[in-house]
């Protein structure tokens, strides 16, 4: 049984360049979405991280406020309790 090679016609093969065009240009899309996804990520990372040190010398600053708040109460109740 003789093997038959087929000749790639001219359709063919500008059929399969593009095919591998149309690839290629999805690959290069993919990675610039999957760029731009890291960058998107990277900036809420560092915006999460900003804001956590935002909380904390909020957290700080109320967490003296109350503090002082407290100390005032109790110097006015003895000061009160003088009189």
């Amino acid at each position: 049984m003789p093997t038959e090679t087929m000749e790639p016609s001219d359709e063919m093969i500008a059929l399969l360049k593009e095919i591998r065009d149309a690839q290629r240009e999805q690959i290069a899309e993919y990675k610039a979405a999957t760029q731009r996804s890291i960058e998107l990520q990277q900036r809420a990372v560092s915006r999460a991280e900003n804001i956590g040190k935002v909380y904390r010398v909020a957290l700080m600053i109320s967490a003296i406020l109350v503090v002082g708040i407290i100390i005032l109460i109790a110097y006015l109740m003895t000061f009160l309790t003088r009189r």
